[in-house]
This record gives structure tokens, C-alpha cells and sequence, in this order.
């Protein structure tokens, strides 16, 4: 009998505990495990208990299983197996009971949670769906609907909502186990049977081709919400046992897409990119107090995730009136926690009365364990605030710019301590974002880059190691593929058909609705900033330019590329654009060319792709994958891909190069191949092989 389930008898009741650290995972050991303790369980008792050993009930599948040949019995076959015991089964649920988890407790007769337990079915966010029965059983206990809502956002459900839904039968507080035997004796007590969810009636139809369309615009193109909702809609048409074989169908059909593949790609390497080898053993300094310079949007938002994750936050002001300012924004935002129900009154009030403070002197920065600078985007700014910092701080605080282009290791060098220095670049709302890049200068201690990596675990973002260039990882790549964008324009292309192109592609905005919400402001300053270094063959066009001179800023002014009116959600296009391109074209002799949503999306990409090698291939990433979670995480790359890097190596680095070089052929200045994608191609080898640890 496998030791990854305990089997015990107390009574008349059967005790199945699982014992698979550190959390239960349903891999071969343990469904071996539940089905030879069911057959002996039913030879001796009157009821089961499944219980979890340690911190959680089963928290779904194993994931050191993914990508191998399946091993009977499988879980659909254990899930079943349990549901057709002919004694009562009773699932006592705490921590977490996910995916193939949930479905083992579904599969039980009766269900009860402590209250800190939730529930789950969040197959869609590796590209898949519940393949053990979810999508048969939950809506006949919950209804479709809000399984629907449950499957298709794969999110926890709390006990208390889980008890609402009669999803679960009980919640108490206590030792799962403990009131699971008190409730398991009821069962028996009260001469109850067995209650198979399988065998209750088909729930509700409702129009599943219109859930369907929803479910594919939402997701933007990813397919496993939308064939969730074909499962569910089999539930409601056919007898359980067909409802399984066309859901264990359709669960296998979706192993095989791309999209599943790119989902695990993301899944694992979300895990994977904060364990660098350089850190291990290194350990970071302590962090309580955190200074932050600058109260404008940023800097309330970066001042906003420390507080919440629970650290001591002073902000630093020019002014005692830009100082206030600040303290409203921050208020403002955690205010509309309050409002959403994210935050109590209570910790509210607490935050803003003893652990948040704003002043207009450096001096009340004396006692900071890292200092964040959120300053405007100027050289001479930022080596100012940095040389202050230098005078006030103490010994071994951290001070890291959120600099989004400039040189860390300039920044540094105007201070008399740049082992201490570091870039933390968040990105905006810096408390709601998830990216965080970790920028290492050349000077850079290995328990400061500890530093930011702890820091980035605390405020719950995914950190991300960069090196030092104009942009670093994100925005140098994000450079070099709206600059691709830029030339179609100018070749052809409007900006309204990029951006229908690339939101087709799984963007939730194209490059140029994402222009007008940042500020078309930002890179008019970049482009004026680089102006005196830009080589004589580069193409810049200007009508980007003069929109800018004539105060058109994006949203913030009500006119960019697109028009914005008062109250109306989006904007729709500007023609003054359309005439400034054309006449630009005019003036340079251009011919336009068509081009089609797949031509524009395939360039994008090609040029996305080239630069990440060469971002690669000079260390500034360490792996492709810090690429990929840069992009998905910071950029909106579309989950379903894995990321850029990935999706390259699922279209196929030769085919890529091909391309790139084809393109070449008429801009050889823009399109240079990346030397590390022409020796991954010479080599037969790809991307995912760098992320191996092979070489090239």
C-alpha cells in the first residue's frame, strides 16, 4: 500500500489522509494510495473520511506529472471510483482544494470546510480544463451559471461562498479532521447513505453559443474558457456518463494545442524567474522602513504596494504643498480599497495614521532601510536626489531608482556607496502591476539584488533580474517593436490596423491605444532626449511629433491618435492623424503598400523576437525566459503564447530568421539579425534549450 495515504480506523469510520508534501499533490502515489484504501475501507467501515495530512486537502494535480504519459488509475477513474462507494464519503477540506483537489471532494458524498479553506478550478490558466469531472458535477450542485463564472476565471472560492453556493455542506472551525470524524458520525448517526453529485438532475440550459462568444472576446482569443462552456453545456444535455468521456475529450484535445503549451511555459517559469544562482546562500538586508521620493502617480502607487504588504512608508516632496498632494493620492487609492471592500476602515485608518507619512525634507528619510526614487525622468534630476540620498541615508540602506530607461550605473557613480545602488522599475499603478525589474549596476552588491528580489516577493510582484541598457529588458524591446509599428505606418499601414491587428493577436490594447493611455507626452521626450545620438540612417517619422506640439497628449487631453469624449468608454480614430501621416508620406515619396492583419502581426513579432535574442545574447536577460515574464507580466503579451520568446520557439526560429531577413532586404539598417538566433538556428536548438542551461 503507497504511504502517500495513511489508512486508519477509528470506529466504524475509515480515516484516508494524505500524506504527499509538501502539498498533497494528486500524483500516482496518491491515486494508487485512494483507491486501495477505498477497496480496503469497504470491507471494514461504515464511512470514509478523506482528510489532507499537513497544511492543505489535495491542491490539485502534480506538476511534475505535466507533459508525461498518463499512469492508471486516473484521476477521473479515482474521482468516480469514490463517488460510487457504496458507503458514505465525507471530504473534510482546509488550505486549499484545487483543480483535481475540488474534484475529488465533489466526487465525495458530502463535504465540510474550516473556514480559511478555499476551492477552485483554475485548469483554464494553464490552457486547459477540469478533465476529472468539474465541469459535470459542479453545475449540477451550483448551476450553470456560476460555474460558468467559477471555471472560466479559474479563481478561489472562499468557504463561507463555497457553503452559499452549496457548493460545501458545512463550515466549522477546527481541526479538519477532528470535525470531520464528529461529522462523518452524524452521517451515520442520522442513517445517511450515499449521495452521488453525478446522479442529480441536469441543471438549467441557458444560450451556451452566446457564453460561448463572450468567453472567446474575453479571453482574447484564448480557447480553453470557451470550451469549458461546451463542457458544461454536455452536462445539461446529456446522462453523466457521457458528460465525463466528452469532457475527458475535450480536456485531451486541449493538451495538445499550442496554447496549453505556452500556458505551462508561463505557469512554471512565474515560479522559476526570481531563483537565480547567483542569490543562493545570499542573504538579503532587512527591510521595515522604506523611503519613496516623488508623490505623483508613481509614487503614490509604489508607496501604496509597501503599505499594503505591510511596510513602514515615508514619502519624500519637493514642497510642503506637493507633500499634501502626494498623502491625497495615496489616500485616494487605498480609500478606493475601502470602497471596494479590499481593505477595512479599520487598516485603513491605522496606515494612514501611524505607518504613512509625507514631508518636504530628506532628512526624514535618516532611518530608511531602502529608499525608492520616483523622480521625472532627467539625469541631472535623479543624481541630485541620489547625492541627498548619499548625505542623509544610513550606513547600508538600499537606494534604488525606478528609473525607466536611464543609466543605473551613472546614477550610482553620484554617490560615494554604488554597491548599495540598484533600479527597481515598477510599472503603472505600481500597486496593481505585477512586474518588477530588478536592475543590477555594475557595482551592485549581491545582498542589495537579494534586497530587491525580497522586496519584490513582499509586495507580491514578479521580479525580474536585469542588466544595464537604454530601457533595460521591457522597454528596450518595446522600443524596437513600436519602432517596427512606426515603419508600417509610414509604409502603408494606419495605426487604427496595427492595433486591430495586434488586439487580434491577444493584446488587450494595440500599441497605439496603449500610446494615448501612458501619455503620447512620454515618448515625444524620449524621441528628443535620443535626438542627438541617432544615427543618420535610422527612419523617425515626425507626425508623431507635431501631434505633440499641438498639446495632444492621449486620453489626458481628450485627443491622440484616437478622439476621447466625456463619458464615452474608448475613443475612436483622429482623422488629423490620418492627414499628418499623409502628408508625411507625401514628403518622403512613399508609396503605400497594403498590409494584412497577419503580415502586421507576423513583423511585429519578427521584430519583438530579434531584439529579445539580442537583449539574450548580451546578458542583460539572463534566460529567455526573463524576456517572456518581462513581457507577459509588464507589457500584456498575451498568456496564452507563454510569452515572445516561446511563441518563437512554437512558430519556429528558421522560419523566423527567414523572415528577417527577407525584411532586411529592403531596410538592412532596422532588421539585423540577431547573432544568437543565427547560431540557435545553425544548431537546431532553441530558446527553451537556453532555459536549460544548454549553450549555443
Amino acid at each position: 500500500m503507497s504511504d502517500a495515504i495513511q489508512y486508519e480506523l477509528k470506529g466504524d469510520i475509515a480515516i484516508l489522509r494524505a500524506n504527499n508534501p509538501p502539498v498533497n499533490a494528486l500524483g500516482y502515489d496518491v491515486r494508487i494510495g485512494l483507491m486501495t484504501c477505498m477497496d480496503r475501507a469497504e470491507t471494514e467501515a461504515k464511512a470514509v473520511l478523506i482528510v489532507g495530512g499537513g497544511r492543505t486537502f489535495f491542491a490539485g494535480a502534480d506538476i511534475k506529472e505535466f507533459g508525461k504519459p498518463p499512469r492508471e488509475p486516473s484521476l477521473p477513474d479515482i474521482c468516480t471510483r469514490i463517488e460510487r462507494s457504496p458507503l458514505p464519503v465525507i471530504s473534510s477540506l482546509h488550505g486549499t482544494a484545487l483543480g483535481g483537489g475540488l474534484e475529488i471532494a465533489l466526487g465525495t458524498h458530502y463535504r465540510i470546510a474550516i473556514q480559511s479553506a478555499k476551492v477552485g478550478l483554475p485548469e483554464v490558466h494553464l490552457g486547459l480544463i477540469p478533465g476529472a469531472g468539474g465541469t459535470q458535477r459542479l453545475p449540477r450542485l451550483v448551476g450553470v451559471e456560476k460555474s460558468i463564472e467559477i471555471i472560466t476565471s479559474g479563481r478561489q472560492v472562499g468557504a463561507a461562498e463555497a457553503l452559499e453556493l452549496d457548493l460545501i455542506d458545512e463550515v466549522q472551525e477546527g481541526d479538519p479532521e477532528a470535525i470531520g470524524l464528529a461529522y462523518a458520525q452524524r452521517i451515520l448517526d442520522a442513517g445517511k447513505g450515499p449521495r452521488a453529485v453525478g446522479e442529480l438532475p441536469c441543471p438549467e440550459v441557458i444560450d451556451f453559443d452566446a457564453a460561448y462568444d463572450a468567453a472567446i472576446k474575453k479571453g482574447r482569443g484564448q480557447i480553453a474558457p470557451a470550451t469549458a462552456i461546451r463542457a458544461i453545456e454536455v452536462c445539461c444535455h446529456t446522462g453523466f456518463d457521457v458528460g465525463i468521456q466528452s469532457e475527458r475529450q475535450m480536456f485531451t484535445d486541449l493538451l495538445k494545442t499550442p496554447q496549453r503549451e505556452g500556458m505551462i511555459h508561463a505557469f512554471f517559469n512565474e515560479r522559476a524567474v526570481s531563483k537565480l544562482p547567483e542569490l543562493k546562500g545570499v542573504e538579503p538586508r532587512a527591510l521595515k522602513a522604506i523611503g519613496v521620493i516623488g508623490g505623483g502617480t508613481m509614487g503614490a502607487g509604489i508607496a501604496v504596494a509597501a503599505l499594503l504588504a505591510g511596510f513602514d512608508v515615508t514619502m519624500v516632496e519637493r514642497d510642503g504643498a506637493a507633500a499634501e498632494a502626494g498623502t491625497g493620492r495615496v489616500s485616494g487609492i487605498l480609500q478606493g480599497s475601502v470602497t471596494r471592500g479590499k481593505l477595512s476602515q479599520a487598516k485603513y485608518d491605522a496606515i494612514m495614521e501611524t505607518e504613512f507619512r509625507a514631508s518636504d525634507s530628506y532628512d526624514a528619510l535618516s532611518n530608511a532601510d531602502l529608499v525608492i526614487e520616483a523622480a521625472f525622468e532627467e539625469m541631472g534630476v535623479k543624481k541630485a536626489i541620489f547625492a541627498e540620498l548619499d548625505r542623509v541615508c544610513k550606513k547600508g540602506a538600499v537606494l534604488a531608482s525606478n528609473t525607466s530607461y536611464l543609466d543605473v550605473n551613472e546614477i550610482a557613480a553620484s554617490t560615494s556607496r554604488p554597491a548599495d545602488v540598484l533600479g527597481l522599475h515598477f510599472f503603472s499603478p505600481a500597486h496593481v502591476m505585477k512586474l518588477l525589474e530588478v536592475v543590477v549596476a555594475d557595482q551592485t552588491a549581491p545582498e542589495v539584488v537579494a534586497t530587491g528580489f525580497a522586496l519584490g516577493k513582499a509586495l507580491r510582484k514578479i521580479a525580474v533580474r536585469s542588466g544595464v541598457c537604454d530601457g533595460f529588458i521591457g522597454n528596450r524591446i518595446l522600443k524596437t517593436y513600436r519602432t517596427c509599428a512606426d515603419h508600417m505606418i509610414m509604409d502603408g499601414a494606419s495605426p487604427y490596423e496595427i492595433d486591430k491587428a495586434m488586439t487580434g493577436f491577444g493584446f488587450a490594447m494595440g500599441p497605439y491605444e496603449v500610446a494615448d493611455l501612458a501619455g503620447l507626452d512620454i515618448g515625444w521626450a524620449t524621441r528628443k532626449r535620443l535626438a542627438p545620438t541617432r544615427d543618420v540612417h535610422e527612419r523617425v517619422a515626425t507626425y508623431a511629433d507635431k501631434m505633440c506640439e499641438a498639446g495632444n497628449f492621449g486620453q489626458k487631453t481628450g485627443k491622440g491618435y484616437y478622439v476621447y469624449e466625456a463619458g464615452k468608454r474608448g475613443g475612436t480614430p483622429n482623422p488629423d492623424v490620418t492627414a499628418l501621416i499623409e502628408a508625411e508620406r507625401a514628403d518622403l515619396g512613399i508609396t503605400p503598400q497594403n498590409f494584412t492583419h497577419e503580415e502586421i502581426q507576423r513583423r511585429y513579432m519578427c521584430a519583438m523576437v530579434n531584439e529579445a535574442a539580442m537583449v539574450v545574447d548580451e546578458s542583460i536577460a539572463r534566460r529567455p525566459l526573463d524576456v517572456d515574464m518581462v513581457l507577459l507580466f509588464g507589457y500584456g503579451f498575451p498568456r496564452h503564447w507563454g510569452g515572445p520568446l516561446k511563441w518563437a520557439d512554437m512558430q519556429g526560429l528558421d522560419g523566423i530568421l527567414a523572415d528577417i531577413k527577407r525584411y532586411a532586404e529592403v531596410d538592412d539598417f532596422f532588421w539585423q539579425p540577431s547573432a544568437l538566433l543565427e547560431r540557435l538556428v545553425a544548431a537546431g536548438k532553441n530558446f527553451e534549450d537556453l532555459n536549460k542551461g544548454e549553450t549555443v
